[in-house]
């Protein structure tokens, strides 16, 4: 099989209470679309997330490696690793597997002290964002970000805009759709929302 599975639309905000990601479910190859029901947000550490958009194995084999690394620092050190050192650590990993590398675009997101949102590429090129989105329907959904972000909004408000932009991105993306994966990280932890409640918010 030559083709990767891949095609997705990744979002990220950061709000005055917290950060959210947020993600379609859909795994596509070439122009079939595979699976509507796959997993690309997911929990690293207590107030940690990763979201990625890409091959979806590359993916799964970063977060493993993540998960693995958080446990490790938290028997070290005796704390939760920041949403910087997260941001950090994926950076190194994917510059020094550039020449064989993860092929996937990451959101670093998290509530470590303070909501923090960093965007990796596959290089290892870090920056630190206020709201971002990745994968091949990002276009539309920065179109709605922009337009609609606000520096200090609540995290309510930053769920029904990350719904949107996801929205956006399923109606005019051929890659992007299925359902959605909505995850806030606030000071009380990490929290995935529930098909119920998604559905509720988008009715």
């Amino acid at each position: 099989m030559t083709e990767k599975l891949k095609g997705t639309t990744t979002v990220g905000i950061v709000c005055k209470d917290g950060v959210i990601l947020a993600a379609d479910r859909r795994a596509s190859l070439g122009n079939m679309v595979l699976s509507e029901n796959v997993t690309k947000v997911f929990q690293i550490d207590e107030h940690l997330a990763l979201a990625g958009a890409g091959s979806v194995g590359d993916i799964l084999s970063l977060v493993r490696f993540l998960r693995a690394e958080a446990k490790l620092y938290r028997a070290k050190v005796g704390r939760e690793m920041s949403v910087k050192a997260l941001a950090t650590l994926t950076s190194n990993v994917l510059h020094g597997s550039r020449f064989m590398p993860y092929f996937g675009w990451f959101l670093i997101a998290g509530h470590t002290g303070k909501p923090g949102l960093y965007s990796v590429d596959m290089a290892g090129g870090v920056t630190e964002d206020r709201f971002t989105a990745a994968g091949s329907g990002m276009e539309f959904a920065f179109s709605i970000l922009e337009n609609e972000f606000k520096e200090g909004m609540a995290l309510e408000e930053g769920v029904k805009l990350a719904l949107n932009a996801i929205k956006a991105a399923t109606r005019r993306d051929v890659f992007t759709g299925g359902g959605v994966t909505l995850v806030t990280i606030t000071e009380e932890g990490y929290r995935e929302w529930s098909e119920e409640e998604i559905k509720s918010l988008l009715e």
